[in-house]
């Protein structure tokens, strides 16, 4: 059995790209966008140019571990280590790409079941070896400190089955390593699917988006469990918790980052798969009108499978992305001019509506939708056909960007209805003036994208990404000074809603000798 060789350097699958990949004419247009005279190619190191720190683990706690989950679940390889040094966050990345790998792990274990996590940990525990959990390698990885042994990656990826599914209860349970794209498919392979879709699913796997603080899922902050989460199993180094033996386990370990203990499985909320689904778009004045659309849609009970608003940033880069290298065309020229006629200048904003269910019920709930849409001023565009292409390339198309000089961040925050506008606003102004701030030269900035999604009758979830030309000799500050701004703007409306104390001393509980991703409590 051979395990899944990811980039190590980078996002997913060797020989995956970006499905959309830009092409000259959009990186012209992109470089004019950031008020830069060109985007050269910045190409990351090799790894075989770069030595990777001695390994601490010796020979006698390898061969324990060995005994435990096999050669096979023991890897100290070079590429092993290097993929595993850090997580895959914008400056992971950075650092991974200049060839930085003095986090590199003393090894990588692989466990094949739960048995084997719960064996790895106590070994882990007995013998001092602190332990980063790693899911798909979206949160960040924090400096160890104590005088551990060594350290070692907890690779999740070969718990990645779907393990029970209950249709009746709309309820399926499955291994916490698997990836969003995968557990859709095992789900569709049973004639179901997600009770929700997320976007940001795209970047992790299962455990690894419910243990991730902000960017990964909604409400992901301690003690606000998401309702598609209705069960956790979880390994500590003193044994496996339960929801039987914990009923908050879900609000504890939501957000946890793996210091408390080690996802292995979830229960998470399914639906059947329609007969039929449509993806319609959208196009409204402004994004406060496309706003009130998904408020009316909820409260009117307009069925649909979700709703999904691109800003005016958003709406303008994806038109620039299609127009790019395209030849002129009377027909989409006419079309601007009518736009243009009908005053949807550069404020608007793009909706995406999925409707599901029989030929009659998407009939139904398209023009009910669409009436509402007519009302609030908006135009509809038509089918769309790319947004299940588009879903999970979002981590490709940030290396790609990275190869050029250019680089993608993201963050996603939820907000209820009378929040959310302000929330919007101070953001995406601080975002703007931050990028303005840590530019490359004078007069550069970056471009800032939102979208709201995953919408009900309280609130919604906004999702922003933002561009910006690199500051090649220091795009780790950068990168760095960009995002807290970011967090600042969105800190006094997202706390955590348990106290800092209270986690070390459950921490302590669960994890006594402080293996478990130390530093993070």
């Amino acid at each position: 059995m051979e395990h899944v060789q990811t980039r190590w350097n980078g996002w997913g699958l060797p020989g995956h790209e970006d499905p959309l990949a830009l092409n000259e004419p959009a990186w012209r247009w992109l470089a004019q966008a950031f008020a830069m005279p060109a985007l050269l190619a910045t190409p990351p190191r090799d790894l075989s140019g770069i030595t990777l720190p001695p390994s601490r683990l010796g020979a006698k706690a390898r061969e324990k571990l060995v005994a435990q989950l096999g050669g096979y679940g023991v890897q100290q390889d070079d590429f092993s280590r290097a993929s595993h040094a850090s997580g895959r966050g914008l400056t992971d990345l950075l650092r991974l790409r200049a060839g930085d790998l003095s986090a590199a792990p003393d090894a990588v274990l692989f466990p094949r079941n739960e048995a084997e996590v719960l064996a790895a940990l106590r070994l882990c525990a007995e013998m001092n070896i602190a332990v980063m959990p790693l899911g798909g390698g979206t949160g960040a990885v924090l400096p160890l400190r104590g005088g551990h042994s060594a350290v070692v990656a907890l690779s999740m990826a070969d718990l990645n089955r779907m393990t029970s599914v209950d249709a009746v209860s709309g309820v399926a349970e499955a291994e916490a390593g698997i990836t969003g794209p995968e557990l859709e498919r095992q789900l569709k392979a049973r004639g179901m699917m997600l009770g929700h879709r997320p976007d940001a699913f795209e970047f992790s796997t299962l455990g690894g988006w419910i243990a991730q603080p902000g960017g990964g899922q909604e409400a992901a902050r301690y003690g606000e469990a998401p309702d598609w989460l209705q069960g956790l199993r979880v390994a500590t180094p003193q044994g496996l918790m339960t929801p039987q033996g914990m009923p908050d386990l879900n609000q504890l370990m939501v957000g946890s980052q793996g210091a408390l203990g080690v996802i292995t499985a979830a229960s998470i909320r399914i639906r059947a798969l329609p007969a039929r689904e449509e993806q319609r778009l959208y196009l409204f004045p402004d994004f406060a009108g496309g706003l009130a659309a998904i408020r009316e849609a909820w409260r009117m009970g307009i069925p649909h499978a979700f709703l999904r608003l691109s800003d005016d940033g958003e709406t303008r880069f994806l038109r620039a992305l299609e127009q790019a290298g395209e030849d002129w065309d009377l027909a989409r020229h006419l079309f601007d001019i009518y736009l243009s006629v009908r005053r949807f200048d550069s404020g608007a904003a793009r909706l995406l509506a999925g409707f599901a269910g029989s030929e009659s019920d998407i009939k139904t709930a398209r023009k009910a939708f669409d009436g509402l849409a007519k009302r609030l001023g908006a135009l509809r565009l038509g089918v769309d056909t790319r947004w299940r292409e588009e879903r999970f390339s979002a981590g490709y198309r940030r290396d790609t960007l990275l190869d050029r000089g250019a680089a993608m961040d993201s963050l996603v925050l939820s907000a209820n209805w009378s929040k959310l506008p302000s929330l919007y606003v101070a953001v995406r102004t601080a975002l703007k003036q931050a990028m303005r701030s840590h530019a490359p030269r004078a007069g550069a900035h970056g471009l800032v994208l939102c979208h709201v999604s995953a919408a009900n009758p309280e609130g919604a979830t906004l999702t922003f990404t933002w561009l910006f030309p690199r500051i090649l000799d220091g795009g780790i500050a950068q990168a760095q000074n960009i995002r807290q701004a970011a967090l600042a703007a969105a800190q006094p409306r997202h706390g955590h809603t348990l106290e800092h104390d209270v986690l070390r001393g459950i921490k302590q509980t669960l994890d006594p000798s402080g293996i478990l991703n130390p530093g993070i409590l």
